[in-house]
């Protein structure tokens, strides 16, 4: 190998080294306090890290992350399509749509479709202007569970479709005029270039919303659903020993973000890992002119 193509290796100053010890030094003592300070009470966090009603809010915890980052994203991919479109009047509505759900908090959101029957308490489904259809109760179909999907999924939907947009406006303006070209309609278009040279984009981006709605959930606690904050708020507040349960709860959203953020680093390894080749030499070539023609 050449020896101006073989890496060198950096040399490592003396502040780094002061750097690790102070590090250390300050990580080992902040442990320590962590672990002698008896009002921390970790034999009751032992005790509780997975009690029952714990592992169940778990359990919806991470059911609320799946179904809403599911079908916030499928709406996300069609709110991108529609923002992309060239008819106006659908391009306006998806912009209004993504600016009203990112401009509002999540909580607020979660709020306001929890007491959507003070606005609409009976919702009819039919035909218009005719006496064709039926009428559901607003207030039983509206409960805690179902508000908080509902919030968290429309909520996502906005996030995802800026996502989605990023990764169309990555794919290059030569590939898209190439399958104009081909006269590609543009279902197909979207389906066989745009999209699959997207998901490069998309991917990463999209396995940082996950995680972060994971921790998203705990927002729908105040609508009383037992999820996983929800469920430490119900023992503390028989037992008032908050400090513990509620590091009974950071844990678990800590453990769950761990295992989230491996395969989210696979992904990005996978569609962002770029290689350098140092090409080989070429070999000469000795081309021969056809008979008839002068060399």
């Amino acid at each position: 190998m050449d020896p101006a193509l073989k890496p060198r290796l950096k040399r490592r100053s003396t502040f780094e080294y002061v750097a690790w010890a102070v590090s250390i030094l300050v990580g080992a003592g902040m442990l320590y306090s962590v672990a002698t300070n008896p009002n921390f009470k970790w034999g009751t966090v032992a005790k509780y890290f997975t009690a029952e009603s714990i592992l169940r809010g778990l359990m919806l915890t991470i059911f609320l992350t799946i179904a809403s980052m599911a079908l916030g994203t499928l709406l996300g991919l069609l709110l991108a399509i529609m923002r992309a479109s060239s008819v106006k009047p659908i391009a306006i509505a998806a912009g209004a749509y993504i600016t009203l759900f990112r401009g509002t908090p999540v909580l607020v959101q979660l709020i306001f479709w929890f007491n959507i029957s003070a606005l609409y308490p009976n919702l009819s489904i039919g035909i218009p202007f005719t006496d064709i259809g039926t009428a559901i109760d607003t207030n039983a179909l509206m409960g805690p569970i179902t508000a908080a999907l509902v919030g968290l999924t429309l909520n996502e939907a906005a996030y995802m479709a800026e996502i989605v947009r990023g990764g169309f406006s990555a794919v290059g303006k030569g590939q898209i005029e190439a399958a104009d070209s081909l006269g590609m309609s543009g279902a197909m278009k979207m389906r066989k270039v745009i999209i699959p040279q997207a998901m490069p984009s998309i991917i990463p981006a999209t396995g940082n919303q996950v995680i972060g709605m994971f921790k998203e959930t705990s927002l729908v606690s105040v609508l009383g659903v037992a999820e996983l904050l929800q469920s430490a708020q119900l023992i503390y507040a028989r037992t008032y020993e908050t400090i513990p349960l509620l590091i009974v709860a950071s844990l678990w959203y800590l453990v769950m973000t761990l295992v989230l953020s491996y395969p989210q680093s696979k992904l990005e390894q996978k569609y962002s890992h770029t290689s350098v080749r140092i090409p080989r030499k070429s070999k000469k070539v000795t081309l021969t002119a056809p008979e008839g023609i002068a060399r």
